[in-house]
């Protein structure tokens, strides 16, 4: 705390310590100014301008501290200056006061708590910054929410000064007049109970819930304006309850979840089933590393006590197996499966017509329109094409195109351009590598995996180079060229530019989710970066739903996966309750070897918000498991807040780091601190055991030290 924060807080105290260290409580009593009320009459009437000044400024003074006192005043202010008067001097006082209080709660408190609970006031901010003023009104206008204390919670809110201050003048208004009005029958006033009786409570009670009820008329009405110019075409039937546009994670749960429901769902996909994860992503690049993690470990094999010995495969015979994978799998998101399951599927590409109408244009080249209740978006993604010039002269493929075009190679390319350095690149860089390509990886950015702290994009960059990837970070693409049949990229980094020659070329600068072609623009959805959604999923259209890809804000097919629950149940049971989207506990992997997994906070975003964190680290090399192995490196780090065993974030890397990383999620998502992980047994010698580890160098960090050396004395003293 610096020196005049020091000062302000001491200057509160002892306000607060006189007040009551001089008994001033007994001036604020109904007895003291009853029994006052002639003498004070007669002053006012001598000096009004200088009563009703010392008035104020003790009534803001009360109420700045946070003092018992100010029922009593605001009764002695309608006693003495009756119910016009007495209510104009009230009111200003008690907002001044309020958001004094409400300033210095700010000043003095904010930046501690902001920075113990950053995170998990992130919610509490947007919502102040939302519909703050409502919320506040709402609050003010009960007297039974104790104001002294919704000064000091508002003041560690983001609320402005400006509109706290006029809000509350207006919320409170109601009990201002009520109290006042009482004061000015004062001799009549045996307690404060028989100011407000239990009706004038209830009334009070319903005049809080109004701005509720009102903002549930307003939403109606908003949402008649928005859909005023579909009016008329809303069916008095439907074909279906919902209608599912998109076949890929999100889409495939939110029409499983309906069918289980028993709704009549129908679920339209243009192409494959399984969307791009089964076909294009997970599954396939998932494939593609097993299998040169294999090749590394065969040419590594002295590792192991066996021969180094390099691989002899057919690159077709992987591309193939690849595909035999994906075969395998296909048949949970099939066409067979959904249908016995309830769901009707439709091959074609829908088109929304209106907010309850689908026009499908069905693959065999006819046309089905559906009615329905509601509506779920998730198209999902492609893969984003670089603006660079001569992209197309070359030829290139991307995370979607690549298993079809690398599927009729005899042989890995010889000479591989990978753009982009984030974890899809990086997955396909490093494998690509592994099965003998040599693999120039360009980034723009400074280091890899952008997203991640500074010492795992280090790790990162150091293992794809030991795989032989030449890592070019801070290289700008600028243009490609094919010249006699020589491909050719050029680059620049730190205003040199360099040519690079290759074979083939992929991108993989990043995903863009599918908007065009459904009808959005027309329906006047914003079609910019992604379906914009509230925290139900609800686009502007309240029966119209996005998940997946096409919301975000993660590209990441569990996070598809989770949307859909709640785009599924709000779409189908929403008149009833909402359920808004959790993304509190999110995890994500990126497949690299050793594999890099984490959920929650990081080190650098807990220093870009502010929250305060211990960090504790545990490395994968001291791990008996991971030793037999020959697969001894990385670490667990955990974030943990000051203090306490509460997880604010994890990182692993290393071997499996994915399948570790599951503990942990289970624990944040459901409470547990690292003393419980501690406490669990975990089955020796497996990897698992990084994670008790880790939880065991927090607890050493945090031992009782004090109460050891008393125990230590214990023992000195039992054995005389």
């Amino acid at each position: 705390m610096n020196l005049r924060k020091f000062l302000i807080a001491a200057l509160l105290l002892a306000g607060i310590v006189a007040f009551f260290a001089l008994d001033l409580g007994r001036y604020f009593s109904l007895a003291f100014i009853k029994d006052s009320q002639a003498s004070f009459d007669a002053l006012f009437d001598e000096k009004p301008v200088m009563v009703t000044l010392v008035f104020f400024a003790v009534y803001v003074a009360v109420t700045a501290l946070s003092l018992p006192g100010a029922t009593i005043l605001t009764l002695a202010g309608g006693a003495s200056f009756g119910l016009v008067w007495g209510t104009l001097v009230v009111s200003l006082a008690s907002t001044i006061g309020a958001t004094l209080a409400m300033l210095a709660a700010r000043y003095l408190l904010r930046d501690t708590i902001q920075a113990r609970f950053g995170r998990r006031l992130d919610d509490i901010n947007k919502g102040i910054d939302k519909e703050g003023a409502f919320y506040l009104f709402s609050l003010r206008l009960i007297p039974v929410v104790p104001f002294f204390a919704l000064n000091l919670l508002m003041g560690l809110t983001r609320i402005k000064t400006w509109t706290y201050f006029w809000v509350s003048q207006i919320g409170m208004l109601a009990g201002t007049v009520a109290y006042v009005n009482a004061g000015t029958q004062i001799a009549k006033i045996d307690s404060l109970q028989s100011i407000l009786s239990p009706a004038l409570l209830g009334s009070f009670v319903l005049l809080g819930l109004l701005p509720l009820a009102v903002n549930k008329v307003l939403g109606f009405f908003k949402r008649r304006k928005v859909y005023a110019r579909w009016k008329g075409m809303k069916p008095s039937r439907f074909d279906r309850n919902l209608v599912v546009i998109g076949a890929g994670a999100g889409g495939l749960v939110t029409a499983y979840i309906a069918a289980v429901v028993k709704a009549k769902v129908t679920l339209v996909e243009a192409h494959k089933m399984g969307g791009d994860c089964l076909n294009y992503g997970c599954v396939p690049s998932k494939a593609l590393i097993r299998s040169a993690k294999l090749a590394h470990q065969m040419r590594h094999g002295a590792d192991y006590g066996l021969s180094d010995t390099a691989p002899d495969f057919s690159f077709k015979a992987v591309m193939q197996r690849i595909e035999k994978v994906i075969r395998t799998i296909a048949p949970h998101d099939s066409v067979a499966r959904y249908t016995a399951l309830g769901v009707e599927v439709l091959q074609g590409h829908a088109r929304i017509v209106n907010p309850w109408t689908v026009e499908i244009a069905l693959n065999d080249g006819r046309t089905q329109t559906l009615t329905t209740r509601s509506i779920v978006i998730a198209a999902g993604a492609r893969p984003a094409r670089p603006p660079l010039p001569g992209l197309d002269d070359v030829g290139y493929v991307t995370s979607d195109t690549l298993w079809d075009v690398f599927a009729q190679l005899d042989a890995v390319p010889k000479r591989l351009v990978v753009l982009g350095g984030g974890p899809i690149g990086c997955e396909l860089a490093q494998a690509f590598a592994r099965l003998g390509a040599e693999v120039t990886q360009v980034e723009k950015g400074a280091c890899l995996l952008s997203r991640e702290d500074e010492e795992v994009s280090a790790l990162a960059r150091d293992a794809l180079a030991a795989d032989g990837v030449q890592v070019l970070t801070g290289h700008e693409a600028l243009r490609c060229e094919n010249v006699d049949g020589v491909k050719t990229l050029w680059v620049a980094h730190e205003g040199i530019e360099k040519r690079i020659e290759f074979d083939q070329l992929i991108c993989a600068v990043g995903r863009a989710a599918r908007l065009n072609g459904y009808g959005l623009e027309e329906l006047g959805i914003s079609t910019e970066r992604t379906v914009p959604t509230n925290d139900y999923l609800q686009t502007i259209y309240p029966n119209i739903y996005a998940a997946g890809d096409v919301a975000g804000p993660y590209q990441l097919t569990h996070v598809a996966s989770h949307q859909a629950w709640y785009a599924a149940v709000n779409a189908l049971f929403g008149e009833f309750k909402l359920f808004k989207a959790d993304y509190s506990v999110i995890p994500w992997t990126t497949f690299i070897d050793p594999e890099v997994a984490r959920v929650g906070l990081i080190e650098a975003e807990a220093k870009e918000k502010g929250v305060a964190y211990e960090m504790t680290k545990y490395h994968i090399d001291d791990l008996d498991r991971a030793i037999a192995d020959s697969d001894a490196r990385g670490f667990v780090k955990v974030l943990t807040v000051p203090g306490k065993d509460k997880i604010l974030g994890v990182t692993i890397v290393g071997t499996h780091a994915s399948d570790l990383l599951a503990e942990y999620v289970l624990a944040m998502r459901h409470g547990l601190g690292l003393n419980k992980i501690l406490s669990t047994i975990h089955t020796y010698p497996t990897l698992s055991e990084a994670n008790k580890y880790a939880a065991g160098e927090w607890k050493r960090a945090h031992q009782p030290v004090r109460l050891l050396e008393w125990v230590r004395k214990y023992h000195d003293w039992k054995r005389g």
